[in-house]
């Protein structure tokens, strides 16, 4: 999406919609599976890299804290006291990608683990969200190349 943040990732994509009103477009059975990592988390992580790690080397960052697509979305809505009926089941994309496993032992020799629990991030992602709508919502509503993304990955799966 070049210019733009990304608002058609899924958590982003999900809290907006959900505060919106409109339906999660969920791939699959929503049994994709991702290891996710607060935003801090995953700065100190490269803050650490950057100060400590071998140059020429590459490091994985995650927090060993796997969680199925179906129960992002569930706590999303939870956490924004929506309904769960906000959820819609869609095609999946080709190819999509059903896990991603990351070996993250190098960042792990480094000293650094995460220190903020998904749960918890997730509710300040939340909490950022409701507290800066004027911002998301500017780019949902004026963003020429958000639109067209959206539109191409999400408007007429069934």
């Amino acid at each position: 999406m070049g210019g733009t943040p990304y608002l058609e990732k899924f958590i982003p994509l999900f809290i907006t919609n959900a505060m919106e009103g409109k339906q999660l477009p969920l791939y699959g059975k929503g049994t994709n599976v991702r290891d996710w990592l607060y935003v801090e988390d995953n700065c100190r992580a490269i803050d650490l890299v950057a100060r400590r790690g071998t140059i020429g080397d590459a490091y994985n960052i995650g927090a060993n804290d796997e969680w199925l697509n179906i129960d992002v979305a569930r706590q999303i809505v939870k956490l924004l006291g929506k309904k769960r009926n906000l959820i819609k089941l869609v095609p999946d994309r080709l190819g999509h990608d059903r896990r991603y496993a990351l070996n993250c032992r190098k960042l792990r020799a480094l000293g650094w683990k995460p220190r903020v629990a998904f749960e918890e991030g997730l509710e300040k992602t939340v909490t950022w969200y409701v507290e800066n709508e004027g911002w998301w919502r500017k780019i949902k509503e004026k963003s020429a190349e958000y639109q067209a993304f959206y539109d191409t990955y999400y408007k007429d799966r069934k």
